[in-house]
């Protein structure tokens, strides 16, 4: 086996290929405790990690698609090790140095960054990714997605990753599949978060339908779509928008806990 994925829970997940363990998004609050957005909001967390952090392998990279508390918490904060790097917006990174994570590397979009292993390589580009609408997005912490491609001994790339990050439809990702037009496995967040029970910040099922089809990825895994009080759209709704569109076929649905191999250019299916 090259690798694994495994669905942790939220957009939590444990990525291992080539020799590369890297951890997304790491969020390990527990049912019942709240998540802290800014601006005095929050939201309860719903269901338990599948993974404690102290199970957790030695991880060579996190990469964090923005700096809010369902993706980055106070659990994460105490249990990571400091000296992991932390692959992040340039806001991020200059928050968590300043917090004792002083690898932390911030990127602005199309910025890469590289990690070197005695089996290959993983370059990890940051992606477009839009959290809110207009004036909005003020209120929220900058976001990325980001673009992993491990590469073997020879340089040559094996398996391309893309995670979505926090974001909804927006024009500014069409250029993700024009730069990157032959994506192996997408990590889709969903959920249809609302702050306030009103501002939409994260793509509900029908979003993340049209999201496939921009993205164009050959696989798809959903996460970031129950875990949490503010979010208001169910997995549901995004299998009978996939299903609409005539998608299915490219949609992989793992439940939290679940591992999947992964294999050179591909996410094998069971």
């Amino acid at each position: 086996m090259r690798g694994s994925l495994q669905f942790i829970g939220n957009a939590t997940t444990l990525i291992r290929y080539n020799g590369f363990t890297l951890l997304t998004d790491p969020n390990f609050l527990h049912r019942g405790q709240r998540a802290y957005l800014g601006y005095g909001l929050s939201t309860r967390r719903l269901t338990d990690p599948a993974v404690e952090i102290g199970e957790l392998p030695p991880i060579d990279a996190v990469v964090l698609s923005h700096l809010h508390g369902d993706h980055w918490d106070r659990v994460a904060h105490k249990g990571l090790d400091k000296g992991t790097p932390v692959i992040t917006t340039t806001s991020a990174a200059g928050k968590l140095r300043r917090r004792g994570f002083g690898g932390s590397v911030g990127l602005e979009v199309w910025q890469q960054h590289e990690l070197r292993g005695p089996d290959g390589s993983v370059r990890i580009t940051a992606l477009p990714a839009k959290h809110a609408p207009g004036p909005a997005q003020a209120l929220l912490p900058p976001v990325i997605g980001t673009m992993l491609e491990f590469c073997n001994a020879d340089e040559r790339v094996e398996l391309t990753l893309h995670v979505s990050g926090d974001t909804l439809l927006d024009r500014r990702l069409d250029a993700i599949p024009r730069r990157f037009p032959d994506i192996d496995l997408a990590l889709v967040h969903l959920g249809g978060t609302k702050l306030l029970g009103a501002l939409l910040v994260t793509m509900d099922g029908e979003q993340g339908a049209s999201w496939v089809e921009l993205i164009h990825p050959h696989t798809v895994v959903p996460v970031h779509y129950d875990d949490y009080a503010a979010f208001t759209s169910p997995l549901d709704d995004f299998r009978h928008h996939i299903e609409v569109a005539g998608l299915a076929d490219k949609v992989v649905y793992l439940e939290k806990g679940e591992t999947r191999e992964l294999a050179p250019h591909h996410l094998v299916r069971r």
